[in-house]
């Protein structure tokens, strides 16, 4: 049977936000849209979470995830990667051909993004599809600041006098989610493959959450987003 399941990695200890995976998000536990967008997508025969965490464990239960074990001690602590912890879940399962691994802070997540990254998979035949969203400022014209003198140089001096509009656009992981093929990635070890392709997504859908001033502007692109006054 071929099944195609949900993965949410959400360990218990944060460091930089205190229990950042069930911390209020405008009104409920932030986990919980990522469970409630899986959910209604309709994808997946499991939406589960992989934790060390009974406390999150029971949040995500309540809102529809199952917890069928505990995360492993190695998989818990700080080094532990991402790759490590969907590993040890598709070893517990069988006959998962496909799933994704949807983020705990990523409430911008919708069923929408999650159908149009299994559809590029599909149709492109990539081995995984990432969530993508452009750089503000193109990158050739980045800037290296001397750590001792303070003075700054181009990374790229032949870019100093290209126009900004006349650079290729590049992006970089929106680091919401990954949907991907579980043969090619367990062959390779890594979520990212030669084969591995984008879901581009606007600035205003996706926000790093590492600090409470990321969490407090995560809150006003969900609103402006949302159009919640």
């Amino acid at each position: 049977m071929n099944k195609c399941i949900a993965i949410i990695p959400a360990r218990g200890g944060s460091k930089r936000i205190p229990r950042k995976n069930i911390k209020d998000f405008l009104g409920k536990p932030i986990i919980a849209y990522t469970i409630e967008s899986a959910l209604k997508s309709k994808l997946f025969d499991e939406v589960m979470v992989s934790t060390d965490d009974e406390e999150i464990a029971t949040i995500a239960k309540k809102h529809g995830a199952k917890v069928p074990f505990f995360r492993s001690a190695k998989n818990a602590d700080d080094h532990a990667s991402t790759f490590s912890v969907l590993e040890e879940v598709l070893t517990a399962y069988s006959g998962v051909t496909s799933a994704a691994c949807i983020y705990p802070t990523a409430p911008f997540v919708t069923p929408e993004k999650l159908k149009s990254a299994q559809d590029l998979l599909r149709k492109n035949r990539f081995d995984t599809v990432f969530t993508a969203m452009k750089y503000g400022h193109p990158i050739d014209r980045a800037l290296q600041i001397h750590t001792t003198t303070g003075k700054i140089k181009m990374l790229d001096s032949s870019n100093i006098n290209s126009r900004s509009q006349d650079l290729k656009n590049t992006y970089h992981d929106a680091g919401q989610f990954y949907f991907f093929k579980t043969a090619p990635i367990l062959k390779a070890k890594s979520l990212w493959t030669n084969n591995t392709g984008a879901l581009i997504v606007d600035e205003l859908e996706a926000q790093d959450i590492d600090t409470l001033t990321d969490w407090k502007l995560a809150e006003l692109k969900f609103k402006l987003s949302n159009e919640i006054s």
